[in-house]
């Protein structure tokens, strides 16, 4: 793999910026009223139930990541392990992801900037607006990995400030008599809503995936993961409380949290949420932006799609035929799509890849040619058996017939990409390089 084509300009400060800028999205602004409806007040068991369903993956994906500091995250770790046909499957269907988790986050993005410009996301001016936040995000990315870093954590902090206000001020306005464990919720509501909150805790893989970009990965990418979920979990769990505590009508609020802030903080409180719904979207979508373009240029490196994607700008270092081509599919499915229409999706898709990066731990462990790995989870193994055993019980509560079709659909689609690609090269190996260059 050539380093020189790309600058190590992400510290760990930068790294942890991205994992909770991709964490911390649209999902809480909208998650707490969901699963207040489906499990009333035990949403908050359901909270905590999913991070730690969550940090046992983030354990597998810390010690994983550990091994690698190339670009490509997931899809390296997989075709590693598993070979080249699984390997392009995960980044295939993660690079899907990356483009619907866009283009759903920007049509929300619009919805709240109706909050203030009640036309913003109709017409001619919905698609004025795709465009501008487009252009934005891709002359950002553009002109180089540290300007993205700048802006994303500029946003991280814009977004955490209002939501930690929010959760320090709200405490003071709990009403305990709002707190009811009375009523025990059925085993299927219980899992539905827990995989609902898995859309809330996801997309701190997005941090491994720049691996080529990050100063001293092999250390800094677990330290990244494992800080940004401790942090993202704990103010989750504040938000709930503050949630249940201050809005008796939780259940059925469509702006959960901008509803329960003015209930202490009034009016002001509300636009003041809103605003930071706008940044904390803004912000994931520069962080998703960012990883989502390094997928195509880590499978053309690694010979599976073509050169031309490995391109990087001579000035600014940056993968700019990826990143366009990244740009171009996420606004075309921007314009064609709303916020929900992705999220089911998105976040099955995301517990499958998910899934090959936990397998793929035990068969690290037990080669002798994988490289060493500065991180080593506690009870790796089982944390590895725990978090598969765990998606497959998320994955008990997905409707297959709808969902799944789709799901299919698409990873026949990067099948055909795949085998076509091969052939037009006439069948050559899948890589000049030995397992020893790919991982390291």
């Amino acid at each position: 793999m050539n380093d020189t084509k790309l600058v190590r300009g992400l510290s760990r400060f930068d790294l942890t910026a991205i994992a909770i800028n991709t964490i911390i999205g649209a999902g809480i602004f909208g998650l707490p009223s969901k699963v207040t409806a489906l499990i009333g007040n035990y949403s908050l068991l359901a909270f905590v139930a999913c991070a730690v369903i969550v940090a046992f993956i983030v354990l597998c994906f810390a010690e994983v990541a550990s091994r690698f500091q190339n670009t490509g995250g997931m899809y390296l770790y997989a075709k590693e392990a598993f070979g080249g046909v699984v390997g392009f499957e995960v980044g295939w269907l993660y690079w899907i992801v990356r483009i619907t988790t866009f283009a759903a986050n920007c049509n929300l993005l619009l919805a709240y900037l109706g909050f203030f410009v009640p036309s913003a996301n109709e017409g001619f001016l919905r698609i004025a607006l795709i465009s501008l936040i487009v252009l934005i995000l891709t002359s950002v990315n553009f002109i180089g990995v540290k300007q993205s870093a700048i802006l994303t954590n500029i946003f991280t902090v814009g977004k955490i400030v209002p939501l930690l206000i929010f959760a320090a001020v709200g405490l003071f306005f709990v009403q305990p008599a709002n707190f009811n464990f009375s009523a025990a919720p059925e085993y299927g509501a219980f899992s539905s809503a827990v995989l609902l909150l898995i859309y809330a805790f996801v997309g701190f893989e997005a941090a491994v995936i720049p691996a080529g970009e990050v100063h001293e990965p092999k250390k800094t990418m677990p330290f990244a993961l494992l800080t940004a979920l401790g942090i993202v979990a704990v103010l989750y769990i504040l938000i709930q409380i503050v949630c249940i505590g201050t809005l008796p009508e939780l259940a059925a609020s469509e702006r959960p949290i901008a509803d329960a802030a003015n209930k202490f903080l009034g009016s002001f409180g509300a636009s003041f949420i809103t605003i930071g719904a706008l940044v904390s979207i803004f912000g994931n979508l520069n962080g998703g932006f960012l990883t989502g373009s390094r997928i195509p240029f880590a499978m053309a490196e690694q010979q599976e799609l073509p050169q031309v994607l490995t391109k990087t700008h001579e000035k600014f270092k940056t993968p700019y035929i990826s990143l366009l081509l990244t740009a171009l599919m996420m606004f075309i499915f921007t314009i064609q799509s709303s916020f929900i229409s992705a999220l089911t999706i998105s976040t099955i898709t995301r517990l499958l890849v998910y899934a090959t990066t936990c397998a793929s731990l035990p068969v690290f462990r037990s080669r002798t040619d994988a490289p060493k790995a500065e991180f080593l989870a506690p009870f790796g193994i089982a944390a590895s058996v725990l978090s598969l055993v765990l998606t497959v019980w998320l994955l008990t509560n997905v409707d297959f017939k709808k969902e799944g079709l789709t799901i299919l659909i698409v990873a026949l689609i990067g099948l055909v990409l795949y085998f076509a690609y091969r052939f037009g090269k006439g069948n050559t190996a899948e890589s000049p390089q030995t397992p020893q260059d790919k991982i390291i």
